[in-house]
């Protein structure tokens, strides 16, 4: 089992003016001790359940170049890329960018979106549920062609582009992953069968249903069930020092029983550096052959 560090709070003790080199010394670090993956949300404005809205937020693709930068082996995507916030194609090529300045380390992370607040409060589009879906499976159509070099024309509902040119290629092969959140049961885990190579799920007591959701969906869609990367969200607290590593390799080792691939979520007191030190020695090892 792998393991996934998430940051979606830059609201650090030494405020912005030291945010650049605190980011940077957590993502070399959690390279480090075993990390295999590194995401930031896509948010404009924090969100309720890690703080006020007035919180530092930092643009996604910004960060994770300056991500990239930082570090020089573990794969980078936000947890998720709201479909709404960006023409597809100005999102391929953000992520083609990202890839080929990382050495083909991008993943493209991508959901419906739900934050309406933040996106009419700063004058951006956000239709109904059902559009944001359409507009979601027409994204990721146009996100493949460019990633695998057809320069076709593309006509949707939605969007249509009249040459999707992309140069350079990704460097990821045959192209960047591509991961869809959520854990909704007749779309969202739908279009994981139809067209991702992950998913990435909430925890909670349905988790095995939803597991059995996607199963059911690939079947009908003649999808290989198991080349389907599972990811769940994992908040990680060893305790200050150590003392609940034990209970959180416990409850790993329940989620790779259940077929998940990667726990992936956000370290507390992460910016102390100390909690990642941790999971490196007394976690990363424990689960490694999981």
């Amino acid at each position: 089992m792998r393991l996934g560090l998430h940051l979606p709070d830059f609201t650090f003790p030494d405020g912005p003016a030291y945010l650049g080199r605190d980011l940077a010394l957590i993502a070399r670090t959690a390279e480090e001790v075993g990390f295999d993956r590194l995401s930031v949300m896509d948010h404009f404005w924090q969100i309720a359940n890690v703080g006020p809205k007035e919180h530092e937020m930092l643009e996604a693709y910004t960060t994770l170049g300056f991500l990239a930068a930082n570090t020089s082996s573990i794969t980078l995507l936000t947890l998720v890329t709201g479909v709404v916030y960006r023409a597809p194609g100005l999102l391929a090529k953000a992520v083609t960018t990202l890839d080929v300045l990382s050495g083909g380390r991008a993943m493209l992370g991508i959901g419906a979106a739900w934050n309406g607040d933040e996106a009419l409060g700063l004058g951006l589009s956000f239709p109904p549920t059902a559009e944001r879906f359409e507009r979601l499976e027409e994204a990721i159509q146009i996100c493949r062609q460019m990633f695998e070099g057809r320069d076709e024309p593309f006509t949707g509902k939605h969007y249509r582009l009249g040459r999707t040119l992309n140069s350079p290629l990704p460097l990821s092969s045959p192209r960047p992953r591509i991961l869809i959140g959520g854990s909704g049961e007749q779309k969202t885990l739908r279009l994981v069968a139809k067209y991702a190579d992950a998913c990435n799920l909430f925890p909670g007591p349905d988790l095995a249903r939803k597991l059995e959701v996607l199963r059911r969906h690939c079947e009908e869609i003649g999808r290989d069930y198991d080349e389907i990367e599972k990811t769940v969200l994992f908040n990680f607290d060893v305790g200050p020092n150590g003392e609940r590593a034990e209970p959180t390799v416990a409850a790993l080792r329940s989620l790779a029983e259940m077929g998940f691939s990667v726990a992936h979520g956000r370290v507390a007191d992460v910016s102390s550096i100390h909690p990642l030190e941790i999971i490196g020695t007394e976690v990363i090892p424990e689960i490694a052959d999981l």
